[in-house]
């Protein structure tokens, strides 16, 4: 009975070893290799998503020392409406349950948002932890460094959409004058905060992505300086249709807010296309005719030199199994 353990312990082993940079600098591995890897990544990152839930459904009913409670920040947008515009209950401001489980619902969607935010570094771990052996050292660092700011961006773009969420409310429910009272259904007015913190935040990624294409060539600061103003338009035409509601405060701060980050990395395109036309000058290549070869040393490698090793920064070699 102990030999089959011994070989599942030495097999499990094995497969650590497999994965281990150390045992396998080149992250080489099979197909099902890959799939297995995938399902254990996945099920760490789940189970992390999960974890977060839990943590966030507590939180949503339990004030953490000078932080309010989770239901108390979604909750205060709506109760900064005017009293007399909303409809109270003996016990203060409080949102409609109009169906049986609907608060139980609200706040574990509320409770598991929250939690996948709270432990995104977690989930974010396991999927570069199954992309990385796959990249060079530097696409290591673009990608990290692309991770990196696509967060902040996100997480800005959501304080700003909490910020502006108070007015652009007010704004909406202020129409029909005495002729209506608000009493909004917890439901429907989660859904409608939470995709609005999802639009902002994914909208704040504008820039990250000018910046990114012109990094890699695709787009030059000669074109976004030519398309500056077509671009300011569209974005402007974008929040007039993206934001729920269509109020102006929304649209507004989503536009500027946009036109803003936009001309930043658009200076930032400038500021590297310069660069590389400095570095091309000192090279020599912008002298070249178009029917000239760039000097480069185009002398082919005979079948005796053999594979290449890999080299101290992490690259592999071109005859690395790339499955």
């Amino acid at each position: 009975m102990a030999e089959p353990a011994s070989g599942n312990g030495d097999s499990r082993r094995s497969k650590r070893r497999k994965r281990s940079r150390r045992s396998n600098p080149d992250g080489t591995m099979t197909l099902i290799e890959h799939i297995y890897e995938f399902r254990r990544r996945l099920g760490f990152a789940l189970l992390a998503v999960v974890v977060g839930g839990i943590l966030g459904f507590i939180w949503f009913g339990t004030k953490i020392g000078p932080i309010p409670s989770l239901g108390d920040l979604v909750k205060d947008p709506y109760c900064a409406i005017p009293p007399d515009r909303r409809l109270d209950s003996a016990e203060g401001c409080r949102l409609l349950q109009t169906v049986p489980f609907e608060a139980f619902m609200t706040q574990l969607k509320v409770g598991i948002a929250a939690g996948a935010v709270l432990l995104s570094p977690a989930w974010l771990y396991q999927l570069w932890a199954f992309i990385a052996p796959g990249l060079y050292s530097k696409e290591r660092k673009y990608a990290l460094t692309f991770v990196g700011f696509a967060s902040v961006l996100f997480a800005a773009g959501a304080v700003l959409a909490y910020i502006l969420f108070p007015h652009a409310l007010q704004l909406l429910m202020g129409f029909g004058q005495d002729a209506f009272v608000t009493a909004l259904t917890a439901d429907k007015y989660i859904s409608f905060l939470l995709s609005l913190l999802i639009i902002f935040g994914i909208s704040f990624e504008l820039p990250l992505l000018v910046v990114m294409l012109n990094q890699v060539g695709v787009v030059k600061y000669a074109q976004l300086k030519k398309w500056r103003r077509g671009i300011v338009f569209a974005l402007f035409v974008f929040a007039a249709f993206a934001t729920p509601g269509s109020d102006p405060f929304s649209m507004l701060g989503l536009a500027g807010a946009l036109t803003v980050l936009f001309e930043i990395s658009v200076q930032m395109a400038r500021f590297h296309d310069r660069k590389l036309e400095k570095a091309r000058g000192d090279e020599g290549w912008d002298k070249l005719a178009d029917d000239e070869a760039a000097p480069f040393d185009y002398t082919p490698s005979t079948i005796d030199d053999g594979p290449s090793a890999p080299t101290a920064s992490g690259g592999r070699s071109s005859t690395d199994d790339v499955t």
